[in-house]
């Protein structure tokens, strides 16, 4: 049985867990746990959704896999999840993040010294903790971590997963069963693609929903 630790705080961006947890969630041993500070719901940041916590970080000192989400650094017990980040590193078969999550790992000395991506507007902040910031590419490895850009490259992270733990045909068979062909109507999903225009709106945009997140937790 694979244990599967998705981590919920206040604050989580949905989609950073919800995406994986779609294709993870059919691997054949896997056993799911959303994981925080106590079981019940977590308000994500859109702050209208909850998502509910089955287990304590307590409750889950040892899982093979960790996948972080993007949470609020700021929130006052976010200590509590670095320091449990930090301790179940020691035995995770993978150490994962998607989005904002790799300022979590960062903060818990697990990047250290270790090429990593997040969201684009929080790449600045890896380079602070230690990381190596790799904002061009979508998904890195390092050894046993493994960090995915922002939000949607959760998906293309957990079906890496599969690969890795299954093989290519099953990764191929749990991308048919869910249907995960991606043609978008636009092409401006990377900072390298957006016109300048469109890069200072999400910019704004961005800066009004997640006030401080881009900075350093005080």
């Amino acid at each position: 049985m694979t244990q599967i630790a998705f981590v919920l705080a206040p604050g989580v961006t949905a989609l950073d867990v919800v995406g994986p947890y779609e294709l993870l969630r059919l691997l054949p041993d896997a056993e799911v746990r959303f994981v925080s500070h106590e079981p019940g719901p977590v308000l994500t940041d859109g702050g209208v959704l909850s998502l509910v916590a089955s287990h304590s970080f307590a409750e889950t000192p040892s899982p093979d896999i960790v996948l972080v989400p993007a949470v609020s650094v700021q929130d006052a017990r976010v200590g509590e999840l670095v320091d449990w980040l930090r301790g179940v590193h020691e035995t995770t078969r993978w150490t994962t993040s998607v989005c904002g999550g790799a300022i979590l790992l960062a903060m818990a000395g697990i990047l250290n010294g270790h090429p990593a991506t997040t969201h684009w507007v929080a790449q600045p902040l890896l380079s602070q903790f230690g990381a190596e910031s790799r904002p061009e590419e979508r998904i890195v490895r390092s050894g046993r971590i493994v960090t995915a850009a922002g939000v949607s490259a959760g998906i293309d992270l957990a079906l890496w997963l599969v690969g890795e733990l299954y093989g290519a045909e099953q990764a191929e068979v749990v991308q048919l069963m869910i249907e995960y062909d991606p043609q978008p109507p636009y092409d401006s999903g990377h900072v390298s693609k957006a016109s300048a225009r469109v890069l200072e709106l999400a910019t704004a945009r961005m800066a009004e929903l997640y006030p401080g997140e881009s900075q350093p937790p005080e």
